[in-house]
C-alpha cells in the first residue's frame, strides 16, 4: 500500500479524542451549572463527580495503549509493512477505542468494557507482531 491508508486510523482516534475534551467540557460545564461541584475544584484538581469523572479517566486511556497504536502506525508505514493486513487491524484497534469509550462514558459496566479493552490489546500486540516479522524477515 505504501500510500496513506495507514494514517486515516490515526485520524479517526484523533477525532474521538477531541470528540471525549469536547464531551467532558460539557459535562463540567453541566455540573458547574446545575451546583454540584465549583468550578475553583477543577483548578485545584480536586475530585469530581462521577458524571466528569468516567469522561476524565476514559480520556486519560486515549494516552496510555494508543501511544503505542500510533508508534505502530508510523513504523508501519516507515518500513512499507503498512499493507491490508496490518490496515485492518489498524482499524480494528480503532472500533475497539471507539466502542471501550462508549461504553466507558455511558453505563461504564465493566462486563462489557473489559472485553473492548483485550480486543484492543491483542489487535495491537498483533500489529507489533506484524512489524517485527516484516522487519526480520524483509530483507531475506
Amino acid at each position: 500500500m505504501t500510500g496513506y491508508e495507514m494514517f486515516w486510523p490515526i485520524i479517526a482516534h484523533v477525532a474521538l479524542v477531541y470528540f471525549l475534551y469536547m464531551l467532558l467540557s460539557y459535562r463540567r460545564q453541566k455540573l458547574v451549572r446545575g451546583g454540584k461541584i465549583r468550578r475553583s475544584n477543577y483548578r485545584e484538581n480536586r475530585d469530581e463527580p462521577a458524571e466528569g469523572l468516567v469522561v476524565k479517566h476514559c480520556l486519560a486511556n486515549q494516552f496510555e495503549l494508543p501511544v503505542l497504536f500510533y508508534a505502530c502506525c508510523v513504523l508501519l508505514y516507515m518500513t512499507e509493512a503498512d499493507n491490508l493486513v496490518a490496515v485492518v487491524l489498524a482499524w480494528i484497534f480503532v472500533a475497539s477505542r471507539y466502542l471501550h469509550a462508549f461504553i466507558h462514558v455511558t453505563s461504564n459496566n465493566l462486563r462489557y468494557r473489559s472485553p473492548l479493552f483485550a480486543c484492543g490489546y491483542v489487535v495491537l500486540g498483533a500489529m507489533w507482531m506484524w512489524v517485527a516479522a516484516w522487519m526480520a524477515f524483509a530483507n531475506g
